[in-house]
């Protein structure tokens, strides 16, 4: 059985799996994905990745991500109790929003409230986003969801068997595949080039993923193409993309990305998988 993934993602790849997978070897040494997210692609290859015991590393760059990604792993019944306790509420909300601005911010709480936070929120703010402002803040609106799912203890609880003997780590995505080696698979799922300059709705980590980043990325992409790494990345269907890859295969592909608080008003729109299968 599939597992899905825990959290909503604004990007997640749960409607581009059909595309994905035929681009997955049937056997690899090692799967890492340097940019988890929701992970809905490491989910989805969970019971290949558990059934022929292969190795696995996640990664990102948000440390509360990773933080709740250990948690649901090591301490999911205490995690499943402590998001019981919380309301749907926009004031509730707000209070556990404001959190990180009181004295002390997130380290003030243990590692376990801040997983029953970063869930809350995600599960209850606004399309699902994760965003801070330029001091690191949530500011992610209050949904408009009448009745939202906080807590799903069966997914909760096959998240953490796919996650059992996962490496979770919160590096940058050059240290994440320092060691990236031949018969390894790697899926890239970077923040996306924007298509246009209003695209940057959000700021995931307030340093953001600029342009060099970019091509930093797809340079270390040429290298362990060369060292023998299979890869499969995605990434918005733009002209910088496209030469930023040239030379590898890539394939156009549909999804809807659209932030819009009516779904009917989000479009399909075309993204790029490349890949060296």
């Amino acid at each position: 059985m599939t597992v899905k993934p825990f959290l909503k993602w604004v990007g997640g790849k749960r409607q581009l799996l059909a595309d994905i997978a035929p681009l997955v070897p049937n056997e690899f040494s090692r799967y890492i994905e340097p940019f988890v997210g929701g992970g809905a692609v490491f989910f989805h290859l969970s019971e290949q990745i558990t059934a022929q015991q292969i190795p696995s590393v996640i990664n990102d760059i948000n440390p509360e991500l990773v933080n709740c990604y250990q948690m649901v792993k090591t301490q999911t019944d205490d995690l499943i109790s402590l998001l019981k306790s919380h309301k749907h509420d926009k004031n509730y909300y707000l209070e556990i929003r404001n959190l990180d601005r009181k004295e002390g911010g997130l380290s003030a709480l243990s590692p376990l409230e801040r997983a029953s936070r970063f869930i809350y929120l995600n599960r209850t703010g606004f399309n699902g986003m994760y965003r801070v402002n330029s001091k690191g803040l949530n500011n992610v609106p209050f949904g408009r969801y009448k009745n939202p799912s906080i807590v799903n203890e069966d997914v909760l609880w096959a998240s953490a068997k796919a996650l059992i003997d996962t490496q979770i780590s919160n590096h940058s995505f050059e240290d994440c595949l320092s060691s990236a080696g031949k018969g390894d698979f790697v899926y890239l799922d970077p923040p996306y080039v924007p298509l246009n300059h209003t695209s940057y709705f959000t700021s995931y980590m307030t340093n953001g993923f600029t342009m060099i980043d970019q091509k930093s990325l797809a340079a270390l992409v040429t290298e362990m193409d060369k060292r023998g790494v299979v890869f499969v990345a995605s990434n918005a269907f733009v002209p910088a993309v496209k030469e930023l890859y040239r030379g590898f295969r890539q394939i156009e592909v549909k999804a809807k990305r659209a932030i819009n608080s009516h779904g009917q008003k989000r479009s399909a729109i075309s993204e790029l998988l490349i890949t060296n299968r």
